[in-house]
């Protein structure tokens, strides 16, 4: 979409915090994002991403699935496509379906590196916990923060490792 689009869409977002956490307030906020996604072009796969993130802002992780899902058939790809990936898990998980979103994620830790790996992590961590794999989880959640530490980078990374390596 053009510059123009994509100032006034990230302005929305900026006053999401604006909007006070009843129904109503939800509903005019997804209003707000639906008038933004009727300018594009009816096939967009941004328009079922920016739709999914307005749902799941509003609490609505039942509504913003499927618009995740939509976004990724219509070839929503690169950061934003990192990004719906992310969001369709932590969704996913809320519906009690974890699995699925480690499936969807596990391939994201070999994917190209960007800012967005964390965030990668710290969900499929959560999503392993819901299934029982927390030292697994609490590896991966270690093993980010790990380089983000003024010192002990080195150790906490091998204890990272360590939680899910056999012991020798």
């Amino acid at each position: 979409m053009n510059e123009d689009w994509e100032e006034r869409t990230a302005a929305a977002w900026a006053t999401f915090d604006d909007y006070d956490e009843t129904e109503a307030a939800a509903a005019e906020f997804r209003a707000v994002i639906d008038g933004l996604v009727a300018e594009l072009p009816a096939d967009s796969p941004l328009g079922p991403f920016e739709r999914a993130c307005a749902w799941d802002s509003t609490g609505r992780s039942d509504r913003a699935v499927p618009l995740y899902q939509e976004a990724l058939t219509r070839g929503l790809d690169g950061y934003r496509g990192r990004r719906t990936k992310i969001q369709l898990a932590s969704s996913l998980r809320n519906l009690g379906q974890a699995e699925e979103g480690v499936k969807l994620l596990t391939p994201e830790l070999d994917a190209a590196s960007d800012e967005l790996d964390d965030a990668v992590r710290a969900c499929l961590a959560l999503c392993l916990a819901d299934l029982g794999r927390e030292r697994e989880g609490l590896s991966l959640v270690i093993g980010a923060l790990a380089p983000h530490l003024p010192r002990y980078q080195r150790s906490m990374a091998r204890y990272a490792r360590l939680l899910v390596e056999p012991q020798a």
